[in-house]
């Protein structure tokens, strides 16, 4: 019996469920076997980017034209779900990547900078990522202290961000600061650029597969055709994170089936008292219970998904998705573990792994909190975030 308890791959197109075979063979035969190592090292697997682009997992929803999948957002979901089976570090790198830096791109940038930076982002020539969260700033974007002031026929960027996937490494930053009006604008910022660094960030328990730093502006330089033209305001980088958040939904479910599968099947290999400790009633309990979580995110997931493509998914829903999903999946890695006993904290099994990283997934993209406070305000009509 498989994690799709109730049959929903027959609610998905023949395009959708190659889509998602095809990325699971992926992540089987290139993270697999390596993901382990590189966490125990909190190393990146650079190499795997420029495989990740021949696959398609970058872009999977933006246009052909511009180098993207094409692809409908159950097929995106299905994707991230596949990834972060593999690992929630590389499935953020994926998510950076398509959900906030193409995005954006596609979104709110001229047709010269789809054509300059989406063919090579989709290849994984580039690698991109996304500045938003300050050191002082975090849950409340609109206090941002990042600035960008207009000077002659450019503008100068000055600040920094904090907890960035991919900064070290990235060739372009998709970035938010405030220009001289208080108005949020979106730019980007290419490597290379004067007073532009990215330090990494070491000693992280979690998401060590994953290479996360800073951004630091001092006097930028930015021309006139790096800024984002058609959107302004908090509310540009605030529908990207919906987009990222949407991914998540999907990603989380993928690790908590991975601790799901790793734990059944040791149930029925570990002997206790003579028989597989799946016999014993309290095993079947904690299975059981994994399993009716997962499918119930399954379905909302889905559901999303159709809303999604439709155009008719809202900031509120996909806060309920991302919020449900990735405690589901923080449970489900806890009870996993449980039934390995001792052998689960070893790196011979993914379960710990994945704990320590949806440690961060529950936080990152708003808090678990902050998605509860949305869902909230949506209900009452009354914002509490002050």
């Amino acid at each position: 019996m498989n994690t799709d308890f109730y049959a929903i791959e027959d609610l998905l197109s023949d395009d959708q469920v190659l889509i998602q075979k095809s990325t699971a063979d992926f992540i089987q035969k290139n993270v697999k076997p390596i993901i382990e190592d590189y966490a125990q090292r909190a190393a990146f697997p650079q190499q795997l980017v420029g495989l990740f682009g021949e696959m398609g997992l970058f872009g999977p929803a933006i246009p052909t034209e511009y180098g993207g999948g094409g692809m409908d957002y159950i097929s995106y979901g299905l994707i991230m779900q596949e990834v972060e089976k593999g690992d929630s570090g590389l499935r953020s790198m994926a998510s950076v990547q398509s959900s906030l830096v193409m995005f954006p791109i596609n979104e709110f940038g001229s047709e010269a900078q789809k054509k300059k930076f989406l063919p090579k982002l989709a290849t994984g020539e580039y690698l991109g990522c996304f500045g938003l969260t300050e050191p002082n700033h975090g849950s409340n974007p609109s206090g941002m202290e990042t600035t960008l002031k207009k000077e002659g026929d450019h503008y100068v960027l000055n600040g920094a961000k904090m907890w960035i996937t991919n900064s070290p490494i990235a060739d372009i930053a998709v970035v938010w600061a405030k220009n001289e009006k208080g108005r949020v604008k979106g730019v980007i910022v290419e490597k290379g650029m004067n007073g532009f660094t990215a330090p990494e960030i070491h000693n992280k328990w979690s998401l060590r597969a994953s290479i996360t730093g800073e951004l630091v502006f001092d006097n930028v330089i930015i021309p006139e055709e790096n800024i984002l033209p058609l959107k302004d305001g908090l509310g540009a980088p605030l529908k990207c994170l919906d987009n990222a958040r949407y991914g998540i939904a999907w990603g989380a479910i993928g690790a908590a089936i991975d601790c799901y599968e790793t734990a059944k099947n040791y149930s029925l290999e570990r002997i206790q008292f003579d028989q597989p400790i799946g016999g014993f009633q309290l095993t079947q309990k904690k299975l059981s219970e994994m399993l009716t979580e997962i499918t119930k995110a399954q379905l909302l997931a889905l559901r999303l998904g159709q809303l999604k493509n439709a155009g008719k998914a809202t900031t509120a829903q996909i806060s309920m998705a991302k919020r449900n999903n990735v405690e589901m999946a923080l449970k489900i890695a806890r009870e996993a573990r449980q039934i390995l006993g001792g052998m689960g904290i070893t790196g011979d099994y993914p379960i710990m792994r994945h704990m320590m990283n949806l440690e961060s997934v529950i936080t990152y993209e708003g808090t678990h909190d902050i998605h509860l406070l949305i869902l909230g305000a949506e209900i009452t009509g009354i914002p509490s975030f002050k």
